[in-house]
């Protein structure tokens, strides 16, 4: 059996942060499923499609070839034979992934994805859907959150860090929108299932939930 750890939690939580942490804390894979679903809006926007036009965005999975490879233990998402991991962390492609994400034959396409990994290496995946839908019987499951103000003001100085010019306002509003897109949605939505450790990190710093995580390492080893 593989070791599979399930991370899910809304947008700006600190998911990709922790899952890395277990990841080489336990010295096994860390497969970052929001970038796979980054990868697919960055393939739709560059083809001229909206995120939201279901049946055009339907229409192109096929040629979509993705690959994920790792370069120095760090992800890389492959569209095509085009490396586009730098691409994918504009803030339109987070909007965009939050969009297509509510399709369900791209879900589908890539849970396979998922799956498949996660059935031939031991790994930590972190998403929204990874212990509901994805991996139900994964090893263990956590559910990272925190309020959106203060998720908010992380993904702000996050950006702001990377020259964005963007304010905390319009980072709350797209945050909130996200959060409703992710949690309403009709397939496999955002939630947190019952057999799931929460973990609320607003209060916290970033030693503090490494310690919450270190708990449950020292479980698994």
């Amino acid at each position: 059996m593989t070791l599979n750890i399930a991370i899910d939690g809304p947008s700006g939580a600190g998911k990709s942060t922790f899952a890395k942490y277990m990841a080489s804390k336990l010295d096994i894979l860390y497969l970052d499923t929001g970038a796979m679903y980054r990868g697919v809006a960055w393939y739709v926007i560059n083809k001229g499609i909206e995120p939201a036009n279901e049946e055009a965005v339907v229409a192109i999975l096929d040629s979509i070839d993705m690959q994920i490879n790792y370069l120095d233990g760090a992800q890389r998402v492959i569209i095509c034979g085009e490396d586009i991991t730098d691409h994918i962390r504009e803030h339109t492609i987070s909007m965009g992934a939050s969009t297509v994400s509510k399709i369900p034959a791209v879900r589908l396409k890539l849970v396979e994805l998922q799956r498949k990994i996660a059935s031939k290496k031991d790994c930590v995946l972190d998403g929204r859907d990874i212990g509901s839908f994805v991996l139900p019987n994964a090893t263990i499951k956590i559910f990272l959150t925190a309020e959106p103000e203060e998720r908010a003001r992380r993904r702000c100085l996050e950006l702001q860090e990377k020259g964005s010019k963007i304010s905390y306002e319009q980072v709350l509003a797209d945050m909130l929108a996200r959060d409703a897109q992710d949690s309403t949605r009709a397939f496999a939505p955002l939630i947190a299932v019952e057999d799931a450790l929460i973990i609320d990190t607003t209060a916290l710093s970033i030693e503090q939930t490494k310690r919450e995580f270190d708990k449950i390492i020292c479980r698994l080893k």
